[in-house]
């Protein structure tokens, strides 16, 4: 199974099309592997969602046993780190502040999953959200609030944000059944976007602003039934909200939210699904799409809706392979992952 795929499964259980180049936009793609990772299928080296300005990334290898190990990479150099007491699958990172605190995820010996605060001086806090049966951290900003999910004794999932001095508060989209999804977007002033799913089983985005004040937000033509509907990938530092939707006919769409409600949404030409992962204070987007072969690339979208599209040397062109933006910081580089031919992760900076 890879991560990505077991992201998905631990957590859960484009009208306007813009002009485009092939590579057009001037571009370094600089590739990368952690040391220890491993090279089997499912193994190897993924990024998180949060990448700075400094260039620091932080995400998680698998190694050769099939165990993932959080690392911080700044320049060229690693920093591997496992949380004390992980087990089984091992330790997963997602999230890092600007002053280099990561937060993620680990599991036990007894197969509990407990989420982590590691300082930038490598000191591991271990928490879990009361009387959660596993809990997911997933996003941290300047001030030291994180956000993520738990799964409560029924495996329903909530949302959770955790301010700097361990208060832990949860809460539920007003309709929800299910927080759903691996993202859960931070922004510096404490808002919080995400995605749940109804009764229906519809999905639907959503804003929580740091007062608790929760927003619906649905793009209009998103599809009503089984599945379908609105998912929001993250938030910017200054709000502005992006990430994909699927139509009555299950096709993916991208979409940005701006700040003042405003949405705009887009498809790269020729592509079967298009969504937008991550958005800087520019209005730049980085995201992914689909080929008709099951293929995913990388494009970068500019405010003014010209979009160029990427992939690192060496990325897989099978289905389900390829290439997974993740991030984009405020000077634009942009931070991933991609998968090769034999299905090995491997990270990608663009600058």
């Amino acid at each position: 199974m890879s991560y990505k795929l077991f992201r998905f499964l631990a957590i859960c259980t484009i009208g306007v099309a813009a002009a485009t180049s092939s590579i057009a936009w001037a571009q370094t793609i600089t590739t990368f592997d952690a040391p220890g990772a491993g090279t089997g299928p499912g193994q190897g080296t993924f990024t998180g969602q949060n990448l700075q300005s400094v260039g620091a990334i932080t995400g998680y290898y698998v190694d050769a046993g099939g165990v993932a190990h959080g690392y911080v990479r700044i320049g060229t150099t690693f920093t591997s780190f496992d949380a004390p007491g992980a087990g089984g699958f091992g330790t997963l990172a997602f999230g890092i502040s600007q002053n280099g605190a990561v937060t993620g995820y680990y599991q036990d010996a007894k197969g509990a999953v407990h989420s982590y605060l590691r300082s930038s001086g490598g000191t591991f806090t271990s928490f879990d959200v009361l009387g959660a049966l596993r809990t997911f951290a997933l996003a941290i900003n300047p001030s030291g609030t994180i956000s993520g999910l738990y799964r409560d004794t029924s495996h329903v999932a909530h949302g959770f944000v955790r301010t700097a001095d361990g208060t832990i508060t949860s809460f539920d989209a007003p309709g929800s059944v299910q927080n759903i999804g691996d993202t859960l977007g931070l922004n510096p002033s404490g808002s919080i976007a995400g995605s749940y799913f109804d009764a229906s089983q519809v999905a639907h985005g959503f804003l929580r602003t740091p007062d608790g004040t929760i927003t619906t937000l649905d793009v209009p033509g998103a599809g009503t039934c089984c599945f379908l509907g609105t998912f929001a990938q993250m938030i910017s530092q200054v709000g502005a909200i992006p990430g994909n939707y699927f139509d009555a006919s299950g096709v993916g769409h991208g979409f940005l939210r701006a700040v003042d409600g405003t949405i705009t949404t887009f498809d790269v030409p020729g592509s079967s699904g298009t969504s937008g992962n991550a958005v800087n204070p520019a209005g730049t987007i980085a995201g992914g799409y689909t080929d008709a072969g099951g293929a995913s690339h990388g494009f970068v979208r500019t405010a003014a809706g010209v979009i160029t599209t990427f992939d690192p040397t060496g990325a897989g062109t099978g289905p389900g392979q390829g290439t997974f933006p993740q991030s984009i910081s405020p000077s634009g580089q942009i931070s991933g992952y991609y998968l090769d031919a034999n299905n090995v992760g491997h990270g990608f900076l663009v600058n």
